[in-house]
């Protein structure tokens, strides 16, 4: 299945773009993901491990599945002060 995973601040910057898309196995979930996105993104993959998923506007874990459609975002940590 083919997603689209939208990217925020750093990883944005990492990526140059706003978005990346991504082929997974059906069946998927967050952390084939991560996986996925470290493997064929590498300026995304010191940020992977460290970055929330959200999967339809809510945080998920590594075991949740992701369905064709789903919406989804990395949302790399965030520093400040």
């Amino acid at each position: 299945m083919n997603v689209t995973v939208k990217l925020f601040a750093a990883a944005r910057e990492l990526a140059g773009s706003s978005e990346v898309h991504i082929e997974l196995a059906p069946g998927a979930d967050v952390a084939e993901l991560r996986q996925a996105l470290a493997e064929t993104h590498p300026a995304l993959a010191p940020l992977t491990a460290r970055s929330l998923i959200a999967l339809n506007a809510e945080y998920a874990a590594d075991n949740t599945p992701i369905t064709e459609g789903n919406d989804l975002a990395l949302i790399p940590p965030v520093s400040g002060g």
